[in-house]
C-alpha cells in the first residue's frame, strides 16, 4: 500500500453543502394521511444496498422477536399564545420554547421588534406576563404572575398546536390528534417525534404480540429541530440543548436486549440522540435526567442503534446528517433520489423509512 493510499483511508470530512438537495413543492406534506399508519415506508437495507417500497403497516414484518423498539413518548403543547401589550392594542405572538424555572419562560415573540424588556404581555383579565430579558437567539424571557398549575391549564385550553414552518397553514382541529403520537405521555415538546405519528395501538399491540420488547423513553424536542445549519464546516455548529430522560426500566430493556443478541430499533432521530447521548464509557445505556446538546453527523460510529425507523428530513438539516452518519451520506442521498422519483411524502406529515 502506498502512502497515497494510506492517507485516502481516512473518514471523508463532511460539509454543509454535502446534505443539499432539490425537493419539489408538491413533495412537502401539508395534512397527514386520512388515517394513521397508511403512509408509505421506504426499507433501505445497508447491507445490500437496496430499497423496497412498502406500507408502515407491514413495519412487524421486518421486525424479529427479541428485538427492543425505543421510542420518545414526548407530549407536544399547545405553545402559541396571543396577548396584548400594556397601554396597547398591539397583538403579540408568545411561542413558549421551554419553562425556565417556576414562572419563567423562554420565548419568541412576534414582532420581536416591538416588545422589550419591561413590556406586560396580557394573555386575559387575569393572567400576564412580564418581559425581564433577551436571549441571544432572538428570543425573550418571560416571568408571568401565577402559579404554574394555572398558567399550563391557560396554555392547554387557549394554546394553539405549534406546526412546523413548512407547513404553510394554521392548525386546524385535525393537528390536535395528528401532531401527536398515540404513545405521547411526558408534556413537554414544540414539536412531535414525527416518525412516531405514524404507529396505531394496534401497530404496537401486533409488534409486541412478535416477541418485540417496548422501551419508552422522554426527549423534549424544541425549534431547533427545524433550523439549518448555517456553517459549511460543521464541527462549528452548536446544537440547542433539549432535555431528555431515560428510565432505569428503559437502560435495562435495552441492555439485557443486547445482551442477548437482540436489535435495537430506535423510532426517530431524537430517541438516537437520547441513547447516544446517554452512554458513559462503553455500549450500555445509562438512566439519564438532563440535557443534551450533542450533534451526530458522519462519520460517527452508533453504540446502541442497529435500525432507526425516521420520516424524509429537510436538506442541511441535523437530521437529515444524522440519517446519513447512520446509513452512509451516498446510501441515503440515493434513497432520497429515490423517493422523489417515487413521489414519497417528505417532512412532519410526510412518509417513512425503516433503515436496516
Amino acid at each position: 500500500m502506498t502512502k497515497f493510499e494510506i492517507f485516502n483511508t481516512q473518514p471523508k470530512a463532511f460539509r454543509l453543502s454535502d446534505f443539499d438537495f432539490e425537493l419539489p413543492k408538491e413533495r412537502i406534506a401539508q395534512y397527514p394521511s386520512d388515517k394513521r399508519g397508511e403512509d408509505r415506508l421506504m426499507v433501505v437495507d445497508r447491507s445490500k444496498n437496496s430499497f423496497s417500497h412498502h406500507r408502515f403497516a407491514e413495519l412487524p414484518l421486518f421486525l424479529k422477536s427479541g428485538d427492543c423498539l425505543a421510542f420518545n413518548n414526548t407530549k407536544v403543547f399547545p405553545a402559541r399564545l396571543f396577548a396584548f401589550k400594556d397601554k396597547s392594542d398591539s397583538e403579540v405572538e408568545v411561542f413558549l420554547l421551554r419553562e425556565l424555572e417556576e414562572q419563567i419562560w423562554e420565548v419568541l415573540v412576534k414582532p420581536a421588534r416591538k416588545v422589550r424588556i419591561g413590556n406586560k404581555l396580557h394573555f386575559n383579565d387575569k393572567i400576564y406576563a412580564d418581559v425581564i430579558d433577551n436571549t441571544i437567539s432572538g428570543g425573550r424571557v418571560i416571568r408571568h404572575n401565577c402559579s404554574k398549575s394555572v398558567f399550563m391549564k391557560y396554555v392547554m385550553n387557549s394554546g394553539k398546536s405549534p406546526l412546523p414552518p413548512y407547513i404553510r397553514r394554521e392548525s386546524e382541529p385535525i393537528d390536535k390528534e395528528r401532531y401527536q403520537t398515540v404513545f405521547a405521555k411526558e408534556l413537554g415538546a414544540v414539536a412531535a417525534p414525527t416518525a412516531g405519528l405514524h404507529f396505531t395501538e394496534e401497530l404496537f399491540e401486533t409488534i409486541t404480540q412478535k416477541g418485540v420488547k417496548l422501551a419508552p423513553l422522554t426527549l423534549h424536542i424544541g425549534l431547533g429541530t427545524f433550523r439549518s445549519v448555517q456553517v459549511e464546516d460543521l464541527r462549528r455548529h452548536q446544537m440547542d440543548s433539549e432535555y431528555f430522560k431515560i428510565p432505569k426500566k428503559t437502560a435495562t430493556t435495552i441492555n439485557l436486549t443486547k445482551e442477548h443478541g437482540g436489535r435495537i430499533v430506535a423510532v426517530g432521530t431524537s430517541t438516537v440522540r437520547s441513547l447516544e447521548s446517554s452512554l458513559v464509557s462503553g455500549s450500555d445505556v445509562n438512566p439519564k435526567n438532563t440535557w443534551t446538546d450533542k450533534f451526530i453527523y458522519p462519520p460517527y460510529e452508533f453504540q446502541v442503534v442497529d435500525c432507526l425507523v425516521t420520516n424524509f428530513h429537510q436538506p442541511r438539516s441535523t437530521l437529515i446528517m444524522m440519517v446519513s452518519a447512520f446509513a452512509g451520506h451516498d446510501l441515503i442521498m440515493e434513497a432520497y433520489t429515490e423517493a422523489i422519483k417515487e413521489k414519497y411524502n417528505f417532512y412532519s406529515y410526510g412518509d417513512a423509512m425503516l433503515i436496516l
